[in-house]
């Protein structure tokens, strides 16, 4: 069977325009198209030199339906981009004349806010259909498939993909997703549009959920904090390393030897990983049998040790008792960190009894399906010593201005941005969506539920285990009970010297059943909670056909046999405590109840179903229905990320379509998706670069040139690495790079110069001029050039990172490409490289994939995050070359007349020469301190008294407020949001002058709940209907928030991160 690789791999392919057969392009009018629908016509330079996509808002495919008479009766009318982008033609034309300065058209402001030297010279062709294939009896739109066309088109795509029972393990296992979850949590828009909680008062639904991840989880491993979630198991894993690391006294970490001793047994992809993360910080990853003559090697290497790593149970099903190991371990002063399986810790002896200091997993199994590898929520717990170093998101009990119980985001715990480039962390990110659907699956099944799911499957996987065994096959007896029974879930059989592929293949092709090899002589089940006794007979039946000795089996016979022990352990590993005891795990088991508690979180949370969110660097787009329809399709959702490729040919149709459209869009040549955040792509990307310099030789480049105003997860991705970080200062009038810095550190670290990065426009929400002349800077020192693709949605069409001279960029598709934030996560971070880096592109262990030279994996599955690839696949074929290029127009359009409309009221940090932002901008109100006693965080929580999410708050400059309103936004919306702004000012002006006094007002006080309102005597400065409705139209529509502002020094210094007893908080 031939390997499937994707466009990561190294037959480069040629720049995105010539990557496949086109039909020529040529001047048509409205009267010869028959079927097209085009924004307008070819447009060429006075040298004859092609341009990016001009438009206007007139044009046919921006107007919602087109006069008749201009309009092809055989055209679809369920068009995409016109539904994409918020504001109309009419709107668009009186947006421009607000300007300041105002313009005559839209491609003029375009040219007023991106430099000319960065200008595409080229249209964004995006491949679609030919023209003239019909698809639901209609013609194909060249400039961009219509819902109802795309819709049809992914069913096709998705029918190749084959849906087999998997029971192949390696971390991950069927599950039931109970379909009030799915419906009311998955496909909700209520949880998938909301951005991560920093903002609490309007956040609590989803904090109290996490709060339930996080108790569900330290509850399962017995140790007291768990955290909001990580990106998957194995990179759970490489945490864990790094907080081991963390742990030891300094003249330990810089020992050269310090090793990281891994079993043997843990699952192969876990390794890989930490083996690329591992490389970054100097730590040796040894594997090996951690118990053997009593744990010898972990002796030997005394002080070199930075902590051992266990599989628990482990990658073959074995379980073992690692108390003595633990001893060990921290008689060394090192940590003992644990992988395990939640579902496994209702019965087995959870590991912070028996001595470890971190215990991770991937939550995937409680109710979250395969999706061929990802999204899925790791679960990350520690020790009460490690509470502070936890890497990731951290919810905590507090307490709101009224005294009363709230949540919020505890700590700081994102290091990157305190730590930088001595981080060695670059989480920023969870998978809050997914964390919260297994939350869900725990809060619906309570604890007697789950133990009778496991049960269930240890019962089914001993009776099959005896089946075989009766057929003559031998599985083992290490890791198993005191009668040689399976503890859990897997067993692995011996079916004979080079037996085992002969085995896999005739389970598929007769059976339908997908089975884990581990060697030539051994195979692996791994069972789950979807089992059936046809299924446990046509596993039998597999085995029977490549029995030593035929037998008759009968599994209900078995199962009687077996009687009441089929589901015990043996001591000393089965569980004798208690665990989700709280009475949100024991409150809510049928539906209704379910039902109503999810929406009664989700009734908490301001998400894009209620406003716009205008955060800065973080563009809250629309995440359209028709992209996110397929995610549960199970042709996408039940594929196991390690089934053999040849069931997957729809995904790599789709995953293939994907790279080639991300190439053209970015300009450059091959496309890994792997990274599965976009923290990650930045580490992928510098890793890449590190490979590429590694080979040519030579000197160490291992300098990163990064500007101050940079991502704090620029300089610890660097760092993680194992580069320098040298920073480069911006000027303070324009915030752009200060070139004479960059000539001058160049020229210091020449010899050792390994790359720059730099975020495009900058995080000050501008185009730098000299973006280009940096780059070739940076190229003649020997340098590469790491763009970070953060702010693509300001350059689709227009510009693009490998025309401006950079050799890597990672993207966000859950901004740029309409992935939904999930309220904290999922997100997928590709990065897309020139030819000559593309043979480093990151592989992986189990299925092809990645360059000839290719990195070490960053995720554990091949693709990442695969299963919500289709919903950017479907915004970029729906929107077409033409719908892409004017969403990039509109965006700069809406962030300009934002800006100009509320110029005159609030100062703006930075412009360029022509006073333009890009896509998004600065309101600098730090001044207001000390006029007015008020700072960003007051205009911030006023705002949700307007039914608002506040802007990015006090970065990249402290004290200010970065906006970013996206295409999506209409004229309507935004004008709601500036005369927010406005109204906001006018109180900030009445204190300013002293109608109203300094600190308690109705800015300090913001926000307002209900109860705050209602309950007790009102004596402020300010009236109840001021504090409410601030705007006429908020008595139409308003939104409350549930909880008064925050005390965030209480909750830092009673730190209190599980689901609290009963009793309110004193």
């Amino acid at each position: 069977m031939a390997a499937v690789r994707s466009a990561m791999r190294t037959n480069l392919r040629q720049l995105a325009s010539s990557s496949r057969p086109r039909a020529p392009l040529s001047r048509v009018s409205r009267a010869s198209a028959s079927n097209q629908c085009p924004l307008s016509v070819t447009t060429t330079t006075s040298a004859g030199r092609r341009t990016y996509y001009k438009s206007s808002p007139a044009d046919p495919a921006n107007r919602a339906v087109s006069p008749k008479e201009e309009r092809d009766v055989f055209a679809p009318l369920d068009s995409f981009a016109r539904r994409h982008i918020g504001p109309t033609p009419s709107a668009t034309e009186e947006m421009l004349k607000v300007l300041n300065p105002p313009v005559k058209n839209l491609d003029d402001f375009v040219e007023s806010v991106v430099p000319s030297s960065i200008l595409t010279a080229k249209e964004l062709k995006i491949d679609g259909p030919s023209k003239g294939v019909l698809v639901d009896n209609l013609p194909i739109n060249e400039e961009g498939y219509s819902e109802s066309q795309l819709t049809t088109r992914l069913k096709s795509i998705a029918s190749k993909n084959k849906i087999l029972r998997s029971y192949i393990g390696c971390g991950y296992a069927g599950t039931r997703t109970p379909e009030v979850i799915k419906r009311n949590v998955l496909e909700s828009p209520g949880w998938y549009t909301s951005y991560t909680p920093y903002q609490p008062e309007i956040s609590q639904g989803r904090l109290e959920s996490l709060l339930n991840f996080q108790t569900m989880v330290s509850d399962l491993t017995a140790l007291p904090i768990a955290n909001a979630s990580l990106l998957d198991e194995p990179t759970a894993a490489a945490e864990a390393m790094t907080l081991s690391m963390n742990m030891l006294p300094a003249s330990k970490q810089k020992r050269a030897n310090k090793t990281f001793f891994v079993s043997h047994l843990v699952n192969p992809q876990t390794v890989s990983v930490l083996q690329s993360r591992a490389d970054g910080f100097g730590i040796k990853i040894e594997t090996g049998d951690v118990l053997k003559d009593g744990s010898a090697r972990v002796n030997e290497l005394g002080d070199d040790l930075v902590g051992v790593l266990v599989q628990y149970p482990d990658t073959e099903g074995g379980v073992e008792d690692f108390k003595a190991l633990a001893d060990i371990v921290h008689g060394h002063g090192s940590t003992l960190s644990v992988a395990t399986d939640l579902l496994a810790l209702t019965v087995l002896t959870p590991p912070g009894e028996f001595g470890a200091d971190i215990a991770f997993g991937n939550a995937q199994r409680f109710g979250v399906p395969f999706g061929y590898g990802g999204p899925h929520a790791a679960f990350f717990s520690v020790s009460e010593k490690y509470k502070r170093k936890i890497p990731g998101r951290l919810i905590g009990v507090s307490k709101d201005r009224l005294g009363d119980r709230a949540l919020r985001l505890a700590l700081q715990t994102r290091e990157q941005h305190i730590r930088r480039e001595k981080a060695t962390s670059n989480v920023c990110t969870a998978q809050a969506l997914l964390a919260n659907m297994s939350a869900f699956y725990a809060v619906y099944h309570g604890p007697k539920g789950l133990k009778a799911i496991a049960e269930r499957t240890i019962a089914c996987t001993r009776i099959l285990e005896e089946g075989i065994k009766r057929l003559g096959f031998e599985t083992g007896t290490r890791g198993k009970d005191d009668e040689g029974r399976a503890l859990f879930d897997t067993i692995t059989v011996n079916v004979g010297n080079g037996k085992a592929q002969e085995v896999l293949s005739w389970a598929v092709k007769e059976r339908g059943i997908n089975l884990r090899m581990f060697d030539e002589s051994r195979v692996g089940i791994t069972l789950d909670e979807t089992i059936e006794e046809h299924d446990l007979q046509d596993l039998l039946s597999i085995f029977n056909q490549f029995a030593p000795k035929k037998a008759d089996i009968q599994l209900s016979q078995i199962g009687k046999e077996l009687n009441g022990s089929t589901a015990k352990t043996s001591k000393p590993l089965i569980r004798t405590s208690e665990y989700l005891t709280h009475p949100v795990f024991n409150s809510h088991h049928s539906e209704t109840e379910l039902l109503r508690y999810i929406n009664h979180l989700q009734s908490k949370d301001l998400s894009l179903t209620h406003s716009m969110i205008p955060l800065g660097s973080c563009t809250m787009k629309l995440n359209s229905t028709t992209e996110m329809i397929p995610v549960t399709w199970p042709e996408f959702s039940s594929i196991h990320p390690f089934a053999p490729v040849d069931q997957a040919t729809g995904y790599k149709t789709l995953i293939d379509e994907l790279e080639s459209d991300l190439a053209t869009i970015t300009g450059f040549d091959a496309v890994s998706l792997q990274p599965n955040s976009g923290a990650q792509g930045e580490f992928a990307g510098l890793r890449v670069i590190r490979k590429f310099h590694e080979q040519q030789g030579g000197a160490k480049r291992d300098i990163c040139l990064i500007p101050v105003s940079a991502h704090g997860t620029n300089p610890a991705s660097a760092a993680m690495a194992g580069m320098r970080v040298v920073t480069i200062k911006c000027d303070t009038k324009t915030g752009n790079l200060d070139m004479a810095d960059l000539k001058a550190k160049c020229e210091k670290h020449s010899a050792q110069l390994g790359a720059i990065m730099i975020t495009y426009p900058s995080t000050f929400g501008v185009f730098e001029p000299e973006v280009k002349a940096a780059c070739e800077l940076v190229h003649q020192h020997g340098g590469q050039v790491y763009m970070d693709g953060a702010n693509m949605n300001a350059q689709i069409g227009l510009c693009s990172p490998g025309e401006i001279g950079a050799d890597v960029c990672h993207l966000n598709l859950h901004k740029t490409f309409c992935i939904p934030h999930g309220g904290g996560g999922p997100g997928v971070g590709p990065i897309g490289v020139k030819s000559h880096l593309a043979p480093f592109l990151p592989g992986h262990p189990l299925i092809a994939t990645g360059g000839e030279h290719s990195i070490a994996p960053v995720s554990g599955a091949p693709w990442g995050s695969a299963s919500i690839l289709p919903i950017s696949w479907s915004y970029v074929k729906m929107m077409g070359g033409r719908g892409l290029t004017h969403a990039t127009k509109i965006t700069l359009l809406n962030a300009n007349y934002l800006m100009s409309r509320l110029r005159a009221h609030y100062p703006i940090l930075y412009t360029n020469a022509a006073g333009r932002c890009a896509h998004e901008f600065i309101l600098d109100v730090r001044g207001f301190k000390e006029t007015a006693g008020i700072e960003a965080i007051d205009i911030a929580k006023r705002l949700q008294d307007f039914g608002f999410h506040a802007p990015t708050m006090s970065w990249p400059v402290a004290n200010t407020l970065m906006i970013e309103p996206t295409e999506s936004e209409s004229q309507e919306e935004l004008d709601r949001f500036a005369d927010a702004l406005i109204a906001i000012r006018g109180e900030i002006k009445d204190v300013e002058e002293g109608r109203v006094a300094k600190g308690e007002n109705v800015l300090t006080m913001s926000p307002h709940t209900q109860r705050d309102l209602l309950v007790g005597e009102w004596n402020r400065s300010y009236t109840r209907e001021q504090a409410a409705y601030p705007a006429e139209w908020l008595k139409e529509k308003k939104f409350w928030p549930t909880v008064t502002r925050l005390d965030d020094s209480y909750g830092d210094l009673n730190l209190f991160c599980t689901c609290s007893p009963v009793d309110s908080i004193e």
